[in-house]
């Protein structure tokens, strides 16, 4: 629950070992949250990042949590919601893949959709239901630039995050006026730090080559300002709005010539 000056107190964080979830939870702390949930699938690295936040003063608490293990999704989350309100969770989970050898095997492939959309709907449309419940709260979900238009390096990933961008926009507007607030964060390249399970970088040789790079920190900056706006859609940096703008309605045949 929000403190007397509207500062929020609790935040979740899916994909609890994500380096945009632990800048952002750094950031929210720094602000006045005083209680942390990291969901994630148990691990050394989900245990490390905990203490690097507890380090910080605040109460971290760790959840064991799979985006594909879904039928697990509704007991597990809505458990977070029943020892206190949470205002705001962020879903910050997904991978990669590798496109090269995803192409090849289908079975690597649709892990990668179910990780990305399934698991994000299942946990988006719980986590909804719980804030919409509870009678206030954000959910910040992170999209990507990729998910704006297919490429030939990625369109595995890429069209996973366009569902997901699509749903969660979709779900924003299902919870217009019921006190609950979506936020689409859509950032460009995170050119920082290594991939681990339940976290994303887009590095060289995915669909960001050539744009503009962010720190994990950055986005974190931009998310904690998007909440006190009431933003639905916040890009990162700012300029790739209108990039993208116009990368969409590049002619097909020079888009494949593109260094994107």
């Amino acid at each position: 629950m929000k403190d007397a000056f509207g500062t929020p107190q609790s935040l979740l964080v899916l994909g609890g070992t994500s380096e945009i979830g632990l800048a952002t939870a750094r950031r929210m702390i720094a602000r006045g949250v005083r209680t942390v949930w990291l969901a994630g699938r148990p691990s050394p690295a989900l245990t490390a990042a905990a203490d690097s936040l507890r380090a910080l003063g605040t109460d971290v608490r760790t959840v064991p949590f799979d985006a594909l293990d879904t039928e697990s999704h509704p007991e597990r989350l809505g458990k977070i919601f029943t020892e206190g309100a949470i205002d705001i969770v962020l879903l910050a989970f997904g991978v990669l893949g590798d496109q090269a050898h995803d192409e090849a095997d289908p079975v690597a492939a649709v892990r990668v959709a179910q990780t990305n959309y399934t698991g994000a709907v299942s946990a988006g449309l719980v986590c909804a239901g719980a804030l919409q419940a509870q009678g206030h709260g954000s959910l910040v979900v992170l999209s990507s630039v990729a998910g704006e238009r297919a490429r030939r390096t990625d369109f595995i990933y890429g069209s996973s995050k366009a569902g997901l961008d699509v749903f969660a926009q979709g779900l924003g507007d299902a919870m217009h006026g019921t006190g609950v607030h979506v936020m689409v964060v859509r950032p460009g390249v995170v050119g920082r730090g290594s991939v681990r399970p339940g976290s994303v970088r887009r590095g060289s040789g995915r669909f960001g080559s050539g744009l503009p790079s962010v720190t994990p920190e950055a986005v974190a900056t931009a998310i904690e300002l998007g909440l006190r706006r009431g933003s639905e859609t916040v890009w990162v940096p700012g300029s790739l709005r209108m990039v993208m703008a116009a990368v969409r309605h590049v002619p097909r045949p020079l888009f494949r010539l593109l260094p994107l």
